[in-house]
């Protein structure tokens, strides 16, 4: 740890997250906190060139879409953040699978990262609304893991094992994104909602050479609305 020009105890940390909507929250805090040195890295090429240069505190991996290595996790206190209460729902695409499970609300979950995917020892469990679109819930999943960023900072908290059985979640597949063809209205509202996020293959039919994607949906008793774009995906 270094010293501040206060007197309080300095060190790095490291925000690794490959979403930009992530960023203002990360300029907020580093502000607020300036007695620490604040690093933003959005792909493994920038993380793997800061930690050539400097030791952090911490890494809080928000939304990551790579594995991260032994060397790194075994050498540094690694925080990533899970949307659901582990042990249930280890494993990908947590999001569309606790909707397709019909549930409404879910815990956010900071995790110390080992070896095995989402099964290291928990540091605070946060509940979370499923409610609205997916980059909805993901803004505001954002915005809760810079509070337990924030408390972690300030209290550096003992991460717990966790207990209890298992459940694991499947990554989906852009193919399933596919519109059911049958099912309850509140069941293909669920189903566009939980795609609906930039960067995620939205939901859609395929009609002749055109695909038809849907987003911003709103659901009344008897109808879907929703914004319709359409794109051609086969030659003529």
């Amino acid at each position: 740890m270094k010293k501040s020009d206060k007197g309080f105890s300095k060190f790095d940390l490291v925000i690794a997250s490959c979403k930009t909507w992530h960023y203002d929250n990360f300029l907020k805090l580093s502000l607020k906190h300036e007695e620490h040195d604040w690093h933003w890295v959005e792909n493994v090429n920038e993380l793997e060139t800061l930690l050539d240069k400097l030791q952090p505190k911490y890494i809080f991996f928000l939304h990551w879409n790579w594995i991260v290595p032994e060397r790194i996790w075994s050498k540094i206190e690694c925080v990533c953040f899970h949307m659901t209460d582990v042990p249930y729902g280890r494993g990908g695409s947590p999001l569309q699978n606790l909707i397709k499970d019909s549930k409404t609300s879910t815990k956010l979950t900071a995790l110390k990262m080992v070896e095995e995917m989402d099964a290291g020892p928990v540091y605070v469990k946060k509940d979370l609304s499923l409610a609205g679109r997916a980059e909805e819930i993901y803004m505001r999943a954002g915005c809760l893991s810079f509070e337990i960023i924030e408390w972690m900072i300030g209290v550096f908290p003992e991460p717990v094992n966790q207990e209890g059985e298992v459940t694991l979640f499947t990554r989906r597949t852009p193919e399933q994104s596919l519109m059911p063809i049958e099912g309850q209205i509140e069941d293909l509202y669920d189903h566009i909602r939980m795609l609906d996020a930039k960067g995620y293959p939205h939901a859609f039919i395929d009609h002749g050479e055109y695909r038809y994607e849907f987003v911003n949906a709103s659901v009344s008793d008897e109808a879907i609305k929703a914004e319709v774009v359409i794109r051609k995906v086969k030659p003529s």
